[in-house]
C-alpha cells in the first residue's frame, strides 16, 4: 500500500512539474519576418500541395468510369473492355502514377448478403486484374466489396438493378 501511495505521489509530482505556465523560449521575430515575406510573395492563385493533390484526385475520379457487369457474373464484358482500357490510361498517366486506386465491387439486391459480398469481391478482383493487364501496378490497387449495401438506384426495375452491378473507383493519395 505504501508503494502505491509513493508511486502515485511521484507521478503526480512529475505531472505537476511538466504543466508549468512558462512561455516558450523561441525567438519569434525571425520567424514572423520570414513568414510575412513568404505570405506576401505568394498569391491566392498558388495552391498548397494538399490542394493540388485533392485537385488531381478529383480530376482522375472525374475521368474514370464505372465498369458494369451482367446478372450473376463477374467477368469483364467485351463492351466494358474499352472502359477498362480508358481507365487504365488515366491511372497510368504520369501525374497519377503515385496515387492508390480502390476498386469497389457492388451488386444488385438479388441473392443473400453473403453471396453478394462474395460476388462484389470477385467483380472488384476481376477489374483489378484487367487494370493490371493494361499496365497499372498491382500494388497500387486495393479491392473491397460492398455487396448490395451501396446501391445507386433503388427502383425495382431491371435497368436499376443493372446500374447496381458495377465496379467503382476511388482514388486515394
Amino acid at each position: 500500500m505504501k508503494k502505491v501511495a509513493l508511486a502515485s505521489a511521484v507521478v503526480a509530482a512529475l505531472l505537476m512539474s511538466g504543466c508549468s505556465s512558462k512561455a516558450p523560449e523561441v525567438d519569434m521575430s525571425a520567424d514572423s519576418k520570414q513568414g510575412s515575406v513568404s505570405t506576401m510573395g505568394s498569391s491566392d492563385s498558388m495552391m498548397s500541395a494538399s490542394d493540388k493533390l485533392q485537385q488531381l484526385i478529383s480530376m482522375v475520379e472525374g475521368h474514370v468510369k464505372n465498369v458494369y457487369f451482367d446478372f450473376d457474373k463477374f467477368n469483364i464484358k467485351s463492351d466494358m473492355q474499352s472502359v477498362v482500357n480508358m481507365n487504365a490510361s488515366v491511372f497510368n498517366h504520369a501525374d497519377a502514377k503515385n496515387l492508390t486506386i480502390k476498386v469497389e465491387g457492388n451488386c444488385d439486391e438479388w441473392g443473400s448478403d453473403e453471396y453478394n459480398y462474395a460476388l462484389g469481391l470477385k467483380r472488384a478482383k476481376a477489374t483489378k486484374d484487367a487494370l493490371v493487364k493494361q499496365g497499372v501496378a498491382a500494388d497500387r490497387i486495393t479491392v473491397v466489396s460492398y455487396g448490395e449495401s451501396n446501391p445507386i438506384c433503388t427502383d425495382k426495375t431491371k435497368a436499376c438493378n443493372a446500374q447496381n452491378r458495377r465496379a467503382e473507383f476511388k482514388v486515394l493519395p
